[in-house]
Parts: structure tokens; C-alpha cells; sequence
């Protein structure tokens, strides 16, 4: 009222650039310097206001101070694993936090690290972004994949994934040929596959499996982890062991640096994505060009779009080809070091459930908390 109009909104937590500085910070210092880029405005001619300039990064790194040491948990079966950071792949970089990675590195032969849903999203990422800004050279990929989500691929709807079905998983399995090749000859790494066994799958539709990775060139193994812990993931341990160099191959990266974002862009959409270009709403375009002109044009890219496709519409599922991909909007995450390109219909504030897991957890008289798994 009375006063200049702006548009405004809001944004999950996972997806917003507080948790990519949070997850890509490499000290306190760091974090405090990242925080203090935050573009919170600009004036009236067009030039970026920082969190720093009107003093905000302090008190913000004060908030976050204890929270950037990594937190150490333990396994049901007592083992150590260290959690901290969580930005989902679709509409984040979807990687956990440089600082855990780093410390593993230091405390273990061997460190497996998660990022997020399809390899088109969360690798693209983790390699792009996290490797590139964090100077992390990774030894191996493991690709997980389900008979389920073949299936699902493959044309068969959510009330029919756990019926037999070899001739479905052959069709979806094109998305996870897909997704080796990426890997494989893209980036340029070693990779191997992990059959994440679901009691309904059937020696049948797995063999369709061992058959693809076969025919790609790459070793498979069976984890059967969720029902017999870690016992049931030695062969896969094992198959990782046996792929990985002794000394890790360079990562080839999508697209360089000094690249223009649009560059970029387009070489993610057609080198990982394989659309046949990428069109922008004339808010996206200007947005782009507002960026390079106030000299954001040599950050890397994170690009927002559906978990369900390789393209930004999630019906369009296998490994589909003869899209576009749609931009709708730009947003600048100076912090974190990225620009964020949103895609198709994605929302950076989904919906959660009817019914969210917090409303099954309790504690009970004697002080036991109940409803966790």
C-alpha cells in the first residue's frame, strides 16, 4: 500500500539458495562470503543490491555457524555415515554438503555419496557444479536402477508396476541405456549398474537388465540391500571396486566455463537431455541477457525441471527424442555460484501430502518415540 509493487513467493526450503551456499560452502569463511553475494535487490538502474552491502551476512552466518559442521549418524546396523545438506536434484543442485564430502575423503578409503533422483538430474549436477566448484575428482558412478521404474518407463501405469512384465522393461529400459551412455561417454567415467531387487521382480525382468548393461559395455550387480543390509550389497561393493582406475579419469565436463549462459544451456538440453534445442519466454531472454551484462555470464548452470522425463514434461517418458526444452524462468543464485533456469511446469514450492510422515511420529509415556520407520 502506498508504496512500489513487487512480485514475490515462495520457495521449499531444499530449493532455496541458502541451502546450495550451505551445501557448497567449504569453511566458515566461505559460507560468510557466499551468504554476503546474495542478490536480495536492485536499484534503479538496474545493479544488483547484496545481502552483504546492507549488512545481512553476518547475522545470516551467524545462524548457520554450528550448523555447517557435518552431523555423524548411525546406521541400523551401527555403522557410521555422515548426513548434512539436502537440496532436492529437480529444482536444486541436489547434492549433499562439499564440507561432509571433503571430511569423508579425509576419514575413509572409500566414500559413496547420493545425488538425487535420474542421472540427467542429480550426476549432471553433482559433476557440473558440486565436482567442478569443490575440485572433487570421482573414481566410479553407480547408476541404481529398479525393474519398477523400467516399467514405468516401458508404458505400464503405478497400479500394474508390480505385475510380470519382461516386454515393458525392455521398452523403458532405453531411458537407463540412455542414462550409461551419458555417463560412460559424456562425462567420461567409469560407471557400473546397481539392480535395486524389489521382492516382485522375477529372474525374467532382471535378466533384461544384465542383458542392456551387457550390451552397453558395463558391469551390473544385484543389491539387495533394503532386505538383508549390507550383506546384501558385497557384489555390488565388489563390481564398484573392480571398475574404478588408479587414479580417477577427468571428468568431461558438459560445457565450458566461459561458455554463454545460453551455451550452456543448449549443451545441457542437447548432450544430456537430447532435445533438439531449448526456447525462452521473452522474461527468461531478457533475464539472461540482464545477467551477462552485469557479468554473471561465466557461472555454470542448474537447470529446474521434472524428475519423471528425460525432457521438461513428465509424460514424455523412455528415452524420448524430438522435444524442446522450455524456459520459463531465470533466476540468479550469486551466493551459491550457479544460475537457476526453470523449466516446463516445475515449482520450486510443491505440494507435500495429505497425510505427511511427521503426523505418525510420537512419544509415548515412557518417553519411547514411536512412528520413525
Amino acid at each position: 500500500v502506498n508504496g512500489t509493487p513487487r512480485e514475490d513467493g515462495f520457495d521449499i526450503t531444499v530449493a532455496s539458495e541458502v541451502m546450495a551456499i550451505f551445501c557448497l560452502a567449504t569453511d566458515l569463511a566461505d559460507l560468510k562470503d557466499r551468504l554476503s553475494r546474495i542478490v536480495c535487490a536492485y536499484t534503479y538502474d538496474g545493479q544488483p543490491v547484496t545481502a552483504g552491502q546492507i549488512g545481512a551476512a553476518g547475522a545470516m552466518a551467524a545462524l548457520l555457524k554450528d550448523a555447517i559442521d557435518p552431523n555423524l549418524v548411525q546406521t541400523l546396523e551401527n555403522n557410521p555415515a555422515i548426513i548434512h545438506g539436502g537440496p532436492f536434484a529437480n529444482i536444486a543442485h541436489g547434492c549433499n554438503s562439499v564440507t561432509a564430502t571433503k571430511l569423508s575423503l579425509k576419514l575413509a578409503d572409500y566414500v559413496v555419496t547420493e545425488a538425487g533422483f535420474g542421472a540427467d538430474l542429480g550426476a549432471e549436477k553433482f559433476l557440473d557444479i558440486k565436482c567442478r566448484m569443490a575440485d572433487l575428482h570421482p573414481s566410479a558412478v553407480v547408476l541404481v536402477a529398479t525393474v519398477r521404474a523400467l516399467k514405468s518407463h516401458g508404458g505400464v501405469t503405478k497400479p500394474d508396476l508390480n505385475k510380470p512384465n519382461v516386454e515393458a522393461v525392455r521398452k523403458g529400459a532405453a531411458n537407463l541405456e540412455r542414462h550409461i551412455d551419458n555417463i560412460k561417454n559424456g562425462f567420461g567415467l567409469p560407471v557400473c549398474v546397481a539392480i535395486n531387487a524389489f521382492p516382485t521382480d522375477t529372474p525374467e525382468e532382471m535378466a533384461v537388465i544384465e542383458e542392456v548393461c551387457a550390451k552397453a559395455g558395463v558391469k551390473c550387480a544385484l543389491s539387495e540391500v533394503f532386505a538383508k543390509g549390507g550383506e546384501g550389497g558385497k557384489a555390488l561393493a565388489e563390481t564398484v571396486l573392480s571398475i574404478m582406475p588408479e587414479a580417477p579419469q577427468p571428468i568431461q565436463y558438459t560445457y565450458d566455463l566461459g561458455a554463454s549462459l545460453p551455451e550452456k544451456i543448449e549443451a545441457v538440453a542437447k548432450k544430456i537431455y537430447r532435445a533438439d534445442g531449448v526456447t525462452y519466454t521473452p522474461a527468461a531472454k531478457k533475464m539472461l541477457d540482464d545477467l551477462a551484462a552485469m557479468g554473471y555470464g561465466e557461472l555454470p548452470v542448474c537447470i529446474a525441471k521434472t524428475q519423471y522425463s528425460f525432457s521438461d514434461n513428465a509424460k514424455l517418458t523412455g528415452a524420448p527424442t524430438g522435444f524442446k526444452m522450455n524456459v520459463r524462468e531465470v533466476r540468479l543464485s550469486a551466493g551459491a555460484g550457479f544460475v537457476v533456469v526453470i523449466c516446463g511446469s516445475i515449482m520450486t514450492m510443491p505440494g507435500l501430502p495429505k497425510h505427511p510422515a511427521a503426523m505418525d511420529i510420537d512419544v509415548d509415556a515412557e518417553g519411547r518415540i514411536t512412528g520413525l520407520f
